[in-house]
């Protein structure tokens, strides 16, 4: 039964008969604080999680490590950009910050935002500079950024909140 139909189906029921009906995976909007996931709730939180971790991974070592150490391949990429070492480090620092970010609940919906961004920036460069050479990496970065950045949007107002308030 699908997840429509079994609400639709709950809806017509007793409440004892609705609660055993599967549910769309959280509680209704007002039911009294933090929605309750289902099982198939959390496992897709966890999935995002592990998303995140891999992410997190993926810019810490082998995006911004390379640049931090200067590794003689990101020395050439950034020379032939035309950004030289500044550009290198600057670029290396925002992707290990965002990366670290990224594991930190507060921060991970604006991390995975600003990451986004980043890619933005990245693909163009790889359009204009190197002719669509990786232009592809940056766009399959930008979708579980995008999805970690809007699940994870709750964090981004308690953020706002904690700012207000230390204002």
């Amino acid at each position: 039964m699908s997840e429509t139909t079994a609400s639709a189906a709950s809806a017509s029921l007793t409440p004892a008969a609705a609660a055993s009906v599967p549910s769309a995976g959280v509680a209704a909007p007002g039911a009294g604080g933090d929605a309750t996931l289902t099982a198939r709730g959390r496992r897709a939180m966890v999935a995002l999680r592990a998303v995140q971790v891999l992410l997190a991974l993926f810019f810490g070592l082998a995006s911004a490590l390379p640049k931090l150490i200067a590794h003689p391949s990101a020395v050439e990429v950034f020379d032939t950009i035309g950004w030289g070492g500044a550009g290198m480090y600057a670029i290396g620092v925002l992707e290990l910050a965002g990366a670290v970010a990224l594991l930190v609940p507060v921060l991970q919906s604006l991390a995975a935002t600003a990451l986004s961004a980043l890619m933005v920036g990245a693909f163009a460069v790889q359009v204009t500079v190197f002719a669509g050479e990786n232009a592809a990496t940056p766009v399959v970065l930008i979708v579980p950024l995008l999805l970690i950045a809007w699940v994870r949007r709750r964090h981004t107002a308690e953020l706002v909140r904690w700012v207000q308030r230390r204002s």
